[in-house]
């Protein structure tokens, strides 16, 4: 069985109800299930979350919900790797055998699309990679960073001061998209960032982290203007 997850805590301090706010006349976590669906690879998509308004949205827009997120899993300190595997375990219960593969979204990945998923599906099939994840480069290369305290400025690192930015080597970080991993990966909490895990490249422009306001305006701004060309 493949089997879609998606961690939605009613609780968001940064951003209030993040998950389920209005993008385009949907919710947020509306989007994000129909592009799961459109893949037409998930035999499940579950979400775990403690709200019930976020659970109504949820089955309305086509997806399971099994249980209420206990509130031991369901504050700020608590990782995805317990999220995830609570879920995993219920389905062992359930049905007397894990899932194949798992795959975990969050609510705000409405930049998706179902190409990247059915690619990195493609990815996790081939039995070498514990994770395949979605990643992406950095805007400006770190290795010229800068560190301001009191607004005095320092160099993270000076041996690069007189390093031109496109002779510095690529580096990308987590966008924050998808998770793919093999079930086995996911209970036994193994390292996500290793050489046996797949990096699958999106453009910046569609790896938005919501951190505050500025990041949803920029992720209306971008998502409406995809949704306009699709109409």
């Amino acid at each position: 069985m493949i089997v879609a997850i998606v961690p939605a805590r009613g609780g968001s301090k940064r951003i209030k109800n993040k998950n389920i706010i209005n993008i385009c006349g949907k919710p947020m976590i509306h989007h994000t299930i129909q592009i799961l669906k459109k893949t037409k690879i998930f035999d499940e998509i579950i979400i775990t979350t403690d709200s019930s308004k976020i659970q109504n949205i949820s089955k309305k827009a086509g997806a399971k919900i099994y249980f209420t997120r206990p509130k031991n899993l369901s504050n700020d300190h608590v990782g995805t790797f317990e999220v995830i595997n609570h879920t995993i375990n219920f389905l062992k219960n359930r049905d007397g055998k894990y899932p194949k593969y798992v795959c975990c979204v969050y609510p705000s990945s409405i930049l998706l699309n179902k190409k990247d998923l059915i690619s990195s599906y493609k990815k996790i099939k081939e039995n070498f990679w514990n994770f395949v994840i979605s990643v992406t480069s950095f805007g400006h290369p770190p290795q010229r960073g800068l560190k301001i305290n009191n607004g005095k400025i320092t160099m993270i690192d000076k041996k690069n001061y007189k390093t031109r930015t496109q002779d510095l080597k690529k580096i990308y970080h987590d966008a924050g998209q998808f998770y793919w991993g093999t079930t086995k990966s996911w209970l036994k909490k193994k390292f996500i960032f290793s050489k046996k895990s797949f990096g699958h490249k999106l453009p910046r422009y569609r790896a938005i982290d919501l951190d505050d306001m500025e990041d949803l305006n920029l992720l209306k701004k971008v998502y409406s203007s995809s949704f306009k060309k699709r109409k």
